[in-house]
């Protein structure tokens, strides 16, 4: 295992150096949000915000605790992936306010109301589908396909080989394109 690029830090945040600390805020905060917007999904940046705060404030408390036998990067992942799947857990009892199609069609003006309503029907197929998948393929499929990320950073993000996050990309999109099939949305 190679050493971790954050012990110094680490240590000097366990011994009150609030600028230690602020620094490895500075360096995990983009992909910690990354990995919460992935497990959350579109429309929820904001949640995503919160729980990266969140996860700070949590890391801050815990770190006397960090025993250091992963990365500390590793650690802090793992405890942004359990808090973002919190999150998500108690956001499936939230309505929205409006639905998905009213949202999509007031957003996108152009196009006749029919083409707007077809893409609104398939985008909240793809959405439906997506949340069937295990939390790993929909996190390994919003990560790259929504946020951009490359195998190697969501090997990082989920602490696993990059070799299995080809696999579980792989993966989701043949159930992905399974359970499209099965609802008649062949063309997407």
């Amino acid at each position: 295992m190679s050493a971790d690029p954050d012990a110094v830090l680490v240590a000097r945040s366990r011994e009150g150096d609030e600028r230690a600390f602020a620094e490895l805020v500075h360096r995990h905060r983009a992909p910690v949000f990354r990995l919460a917007a992935s497990i959350l999904g579109r429309g929820c940046l904001a949640e995503a915000e919160d729980v990266t705060q969140d996860v700070f404030v949590r890391v801050h408390h815990a770190l006397q605790t960090f025993r250091g036998d992963a990365q500390f990067g590793s650690w802090v992942y793992r405890i942004a992936f359990n808090q973002a799947l919190n999150v998500k857990a108690r956001m499936r009892y939230r309505a929205p306010h409006l639905p998905a199609d009213v949202l999509s069609a007031a957003a996108s003006p152009e196009g006749s109301p029919y083409q707007q309503l077809h893409e609104s029907r398939q985008a909240q197929a793809l959405d439906d589908c997506v949340a069937e998948l295990p939390e790993v393929y929909q996190s390994a499929l919003r990560l790259y396909y929504w946020m951009g990320a490359d195998v190697d950073e969501i090997a990082r993000l989920l602490a696993v080989p990059a070799n299995t996050v080809k696999s579980y990309l792989h993966r989701a999109r043949r159930l992905l394109r399974g359970l499209l099939q099965e609802r008649g949305h062949d063309e997407l």
